[in-house]
């Protein structure tokens, strides 16, 4: 994440500054530092990669989905990798 370029990201997906650094609680000017150079958090680069990267609306996120990832994926490994395939399949299909 480090070696990726902000900038070229935000362009890429058409968003003002504002539009995208808001997404992840990030002023404008704050975003525009990152931008020209500024080292950047890891929890900032994080929910970059959450967000724009990985398309995950963090506002819809719940404690509780979290739990029941981490349950599955250690109790539940089969249901788990099932239910992984069937999302995958699914989004595919969407789009």
């Amino acid at each position: 994440m480090d070696k990726i370029d902000v900038r070229q990201i935000r362009r890429r997906l058409g968003l003002n500054q504002h539009q995208f650094w808001s997404r992840i609680g990030v002023t404008q000017s704050g975003g525009s530092r990152y931008e020209s150079g500024r080292v950047m958090p890891q929890a900032v680069r994080q929910l970059l990669r959450l967000v724009h990267l990985e398309g995950i609306d963090v506002g819809r996120v719940k404690r509780e989905d979290y739990e029941v990832l981490e349950y599955l994926k250690a109790d539940q490994r089969e249901l788990y990798d099932s239910l992984k395939k069937q999302a995958r399949n699914k989004r595919q299909r969407s789009a």
